[in-house]
C-alpha cells in the first residue's frame, strides 16, 4: 500500500513538472503611452492614447539604429519586392529598424470594436517600427534595392503563426 502511495505521489510530481507557462495575454492589443489624459484612457494604472485616435506614426520612430539591446534580434534581407507575409508572434512584441532600403510595414488590430483597424507605415533607412505582441503584421520591400533590416523580440520564445497564403490567381485547383 505504502509503494503504491509514493508511485502516486511520484507521479503527480512528474506530471506537474511538464506544465507549460507563458507571459499573460495582454488586456488590450496595444497602449500608446501620452502625458496629457484628456484624451486618454486608463489601462493597467496607465494613461494610454485612446485607441480610436491611434495613428501608425505612434508605433513610428525615425531615430538611430538600436543595436546592441541584449534582446533576441535577426537579420532580415529582402528582395526587391520581397513579402515577409502576414504572421504573428503571440509571445512577443516585435520591434524593426531599416538599415538599407524602402519597406512597407503593417499591421493590423483585432480588436472589434475598432474595427479590426490597418496601421501602415513606409521606413527608410533609419526608421524603426513597433508590433504589439500578437497582431498580424507584414512588411514588402516596395524599393528597387534589397531591404536590410534588424528585428529584435522582447521574448525568446516569440512563437510564430504564419497566415495562409491564397492561391496565385494562375494557380488551377484539383
Amino acid at each position: 500500500m505504502a509503494n503504491h502511495f509514493l508511485l502516486t505521489i511520484i507521479l503527480v510530481a512528474l506530471a506537474s513538472s511538464f506544465a507549460y507557462a507563458s507571459d499573460p495575454s495582454p488586456l488590450q492589443d496595444f497602449c500608446v503611452a501620452i502625458d496629457e489624459p484628456k484624451d486618454a484612457v486608463f489601462v493597467n494604472g496607465k494613461f494610454c492614447k485612446d485607441p480610436k485616435l491611434a495613428t501608425a506614426d505612434d508605433f513610428f520612430f525615425p531615430g538611430p539604429k538600436m543595436l546592441g539591446l541584449h534582446i533576441p534580434r535577426i537579420r532580415i534581407d529582402y528582395d526587391p519586392n520581397g513579402l515577409n507575409a502576414p504572421h504573428t508572434h503571440p509571445h512577443a512584441t516585435e520591434i524593426r529598424v531599416v538599415l538599407e532600403g524602402t519597406l512597407h510595414v503593417g499591421f493590423a488590430t483585432s480588436n472589434s470594436d475598432l474595427g479590426n483597424r490597418l496601421f501602415t507605415k513606409v521606413l527608410l533607412k533609419g526608421d524603426v517600427f513597433v508590433y504589439p505582441m500578437g497582431l498580424i503584421h507584414f512588411q514588402f520591400n516596395v524599393g528597387k534595392t534589397n531591404v536590410v533590416a534588424i528585428t529584435a523580440f522582447s521574448s525568446q520564445n516569440t512563437g510564430v503563426i504564419v497566415l495562409p497564403s491564397p492561391p496565385y490567381p494562375h494557380t488551377k485547383q484539383p
